[in-house]
């Protein structure tokens, strides 16, 4: 396409009825942190990532260990852009490699009488993340660490990359044993076990094994023989007594050789307190304390930033009227000021709706004739004026983003046809990549919700017809404070007069620990009022044996008479149609019911649905799961083998 050209008024518009970027665009959530982000304007609350980027540097260039920790408040209202400001800072750290990043949402912090345990958790599954060199950050210290252990071995030794140090492993079997020997004389200090785990994510073979052990769980007795790993059996109330050693052990280590930030968000929850009556915002605040107090880098460390971001009563109703120096500790680089984020204004408005349009049109290859096409910069203007916040204003883009379009057809059903055709031509990529997760939830629950009050016909694990189920209602999980979303929705109703509830679960999720803190919830029936639990997953997205997941899923398929639905392209791909006729039917001038009745048409037949409410095999499907790696090939790393540190360098490496 010419780049110079405007593109023609009825592809603009086309491509405005097939896609809405701006729907559930205020809501950011932990994937949107880690994964690609939104678009930024970095002008937006630069005051306040410009000051975590400035403590960032005094911690790395500091020679007073009185400076090598500092923290940061931010607060803001809710929808004012608290977690777009971390995003901002983790892709920014991932491009620039200045700092490894942390991020600690505590809403799923489920016990704040482990809140340490549970820290040391989210430490290690944050540094499982991939850092500014293309592997995980526990990879990129683990590199340092190696490279700096090899060169007491040959000072002129040029450092090599993480990558290439991991295909050097797989490819020597001695190799681990030496490193670790090497690295240790360096690092006498050092917790020697803490260090080994941190070497073994090197390995590929090894790498979740290690982080496991690192986050503080138990490890399988053949696992943990093979890294050479203590590994006695503990209670919950032991690896809480113990979390605080070893975070600051790791700390120590990691930021040898990085600076660390440490973001706390989501901490206002009000219905959850501990054994001693502390708020969740007051044990995090006394979490931060602890670590301000204990980690002591010495000169030679990079320094360490903790940002907690809350609401502005938070800090001034809990967190600043808390004893013992606590809001110090918890605002330290600003002096006990949190920085305050601001709403948007009339300029700040125009800036974000056209990064946004910006990003929607060069996507679709299009090339409007304005750049705030289909909105008015005079009613962005008016708007952005009364103050709001990045949510409200996305919301009010998302209701707004509309054309006018005088050659629909007169029949409606004319009309649903032409807007599925519509749809049908958007190329939105690969429909079950995990960016797409919450897409996937709303196309689920809108076919779902066009069956409502319709008797359907499901098959049994034997074939045997059910014609007698009826689905009466789609609803939210209840509690909301535990559930924190994870369970999608819950499909209600009876089968030959029997209640169901069945609880849905799209977990399309790389990372174990996501994938986990659905798990463990889609399993308690009676908490969350389930008869039934549904985990929606495509067979291309593995669960592997060691993860938390897989004792998750036999208990719910083998034990609670659960299922794992095969999620497929083809299926997901017609309810993600319907469900954004669904959403911007005004703009193809239908009603609600006209489009859930035109699309019951389809539904009714949906493998997808069916299969969901259809009656589990109560067996697991073993092509959605990777066995655990064998290690029988690699030396016992325990087994530490005298090589005369003489030897030739190069010869250890081929």
């Amino acid at each position: 396409m010419d780049s110079s050209a405007v593109s023609p008024t009825e592809a603009l518009n086309a491509a405005i009825r097939s896609h809405n970027p701006f729907i559930n665009a205020g809501i950011v959530k932990e994937q949107d942190v880690w994964g690609k982000g939104f678009p930024d304007v970095p002008t937006l609350n630069a005051h306040a990532s410009n000051a975590v980027f400035q403590a960032i540097d005094l911690v790395r260039t500091s020679q007073s260990t009185q400076e090598k920790v500092t923290s940061i408040a931010i607060t803001a209202q809710q929808g004012v852009g608290k977690t777009h400001i971390l995003s901002r800072i983790r892709h920014q750290l991932k491009a620039n490699g200045t700092a490894l990043f942390v991020y600690a949402g505590v809403n799923n912090y489920t016990d704040l009488n482990l809140v340490k345990y549970q820290f040391q958790q989210t430490l290690a599954d944050s540094l499982s993340n991939t850092g500014s060199q293309g592997v995980m950050q526990w990879q990129e210290v683990a590199a340092a660490m190696a490279n700096e252990g090899l060169k007491t071995i040959d000072s002129n030794f040029l450092s090599l990359s993480p990558q290439v140090l991991l295909e050097k492993l797989a490819k020597n079997k001695n190799l681990m044993d030496r490193l670790i020997k090497q690295v240790l004389k360096t690092k006498p200090n050092a917790d020697p076990y803490i260090l080994r785990a941190i070497l073994w994510t090197l390995s590929e073979t090894q790498a979740s094994f290690a982080i496991k052990w690192l986050s503080g769980d138990e490890l399988a007795t053949s696992n943990a023989e093979e890294l050479g790993l203590p590994n006695p059996t503990k209670s919950s109330q032991d690896r809480e007594s113990e979390a605080l050693k070893n975070i600051q052990q790791i700390l120590n280590l990691v930021n040898y050789y990085n600076p660390v930030i440490i973001c706390f968000d989501e901490i206002d929850v009000e219905n959850n307190c501990s054994d001693d009556g502390l708020t969740t915002p007051q044990v995090i605040a006394d979490l931060v304390k602890r670590l301000h107090d204990t980690l002591e880098p010495s000169a030679l460390g990079r320094g360490l930033v903790i940002l907690t971001v809350m609401l502005p009563d938070t800090w001034t109703n809990k967190v600043n009227l808390m004893p013992g120096g606590t809001p110090d500790r918890v605002s330290k680089y600003t002096q006990r000021k949190p920085i305050d984020l601001k709403t948007l204004g009339g300029d700040s408005m125009i800036d974000l709706v056209t990064l946004w349009l910006k990003e929607f049109y060069e996507g679709k290859q299009l090339k409007p004739h304005h750049p705030l096409y289909p909105f008015e910069e005079s009613e962005l203007r008016k708007y952005g004026k009364n103050g709001l916040t990045v949510r409200e204003a996305l919301k009010w883009c998302a209701e707004n983003f509309k054309v006018n379009d005088e050659t629909l057809p007169q029949d409606p059903l004319q009309r649903f046809y032409l807007a599925l055709e519509t749809e049908s031509k958007v190329d939105n990529g690969d429909y079950l990549d995990e960016k797409n997760n919450s897409l996937i939830i709303d196309a689920l629950r809108f076919g779902f919700q066009s069956l409502k009050g319709e008797t359907l016909e499901c098959e049994t694990s034997t074939g045997e017809k059910l014609e007698e189920l009826i689905i009466e209602d789609i609803t939210d999980v209840e509690p909301k404070s535990i559930n924190q979303g994870w369970i999608s929705f819950k499909v209600i109703g009876k089968e030959k007069d029997k209640v169901f509830k069945i609880g849905v679960a799209v977990l399309q999720y790389s990372h174990g620990r996501a994938v986990g803190a659905g798990m463990w919830r889609l399993i308690e029936y009676e908490t969350f009022d389930l008869t039934r639990g549904c985990l929606v997953r495509s067979k291309a997205n593995k669960i592997p044996k060691n993860w938390d997941s897989y004792s998750h899923l036999k208990k719910l398929v083998e034990e609670l008479g659960g299922e794992n639905v095969d999620l497929k392209t083809e299926e997901i791909r017609e309810l993600i149609y319907f469900y954004a006729v669904y959403q911007k039917r005004e703009s193809y001038q239908l009603t609600e019911e006209q489009v859930l009745e035109f699309s019951r048409m389809f539904t009714r037949q949906n493998p997808l649905l069916l299969e969901i409410l259809s009656d589990p095999s109560g067996q697991i499907d073993e092509e959605a799961i990777e066995g655990e790696a064998l290690l029988n090939d690699f030396l016992n790393p325990s087994i530490m083998q005298d090589t005369d540190d003489s030897e030739d360098l190069s010869e250890l490496l081929n």
